[in-house]
């Protein structure tokens, strides 16, 4: 069973935590987690650039000229794909979709593997309790002076309910806060450390151990 060292808010160490073995000692497998990573940043991707097609593009109601006699060639209107200002052939479109679909239980066991890596790293920080009397962005900064991976990229998870943790975070370089039942893989993987309370170890457990 995997166990991590267990801190207070003095940077103390006050005992050991069990974890659970279905999310944090998951055997890691590098190419499933760049699949949900990439899976990730691809419905992430909303499409910008945008033509018109012909039909699309305002005028070109008119026949330029007569369909014989000019000695020109044929044109129905301005608006072809062939004239100056008219519509795009095979053009980049706003309607396109990047989506990958992977699989739930792919996706989750991808998150359970990166938070296995940190433990295998020693770079999970579970704490006691995380407070912040006030939400002062001063005394969790203080605090996370005092514990393993100051000054590093840290992933905070922290319930929404507690206010005053997430408000004192938003100020402190380096630190992202996210609630623990919207964990994903790109989050994990951009912090270098994760800091979780005890509470939430065990919300995140039985939200992705099943």
């Amino acid at each position: 069973m995997a166990k991590v060292n267990l801190y207070n808010m003095d940077g103390k160490t006050v005992g050991e935590l069990a974890l659970n073995d279905n999310v944090f000692g998951v055997e890691v497998k590098p190419t499933l987690i760049h699949e949900a990573s990439v899976a990730q940043d691809h419905n992430a991707r909303v499409a910008i650039a945008h033509t018109k097609t012909r039909g699309e593009v305002r005028g070109g109601g008119k026949k330029p000229w007569k369909q014989k006699g000019t000695g020109r060639a044929r044109h129905g209107s301005t608006r072809s794909p062939i004239w100056v200002g008219g519509g795009v052939t095979f053009g980049p479109r706003k309607d396109r979709t990047f989506d990958i679909k992977v699989n739930k239980k792919v996706r989750r066991k991808a998150i359970c593997m990166v938070l296995s890596d940190r433990v295998n790293d020693a770079h999970l920080i579970a704490l006691d309790v995380i407070g912040s009397e006030g939400g002062k962005t001063k005394t969790l900064a203080a605090a996370i002076k005092k514990l393993p991976g100051a000054g590093r990229s840290t992933l905070l998870i922290v319930d929404p309910k507690n206010t005053d943790v997430r408000r004192a975070a938003q100020n402190i370089p380096k630190v992202t806060t996210i609630d623990p039942q919207s964990l994903n893989v790109n989050d994990l993987l951009r912090n270098e450390y994760v800091m979780v309370s005890q509470a939430d170890i065990d919300l995140i457990a039985s939200t992705y151990g099943k």
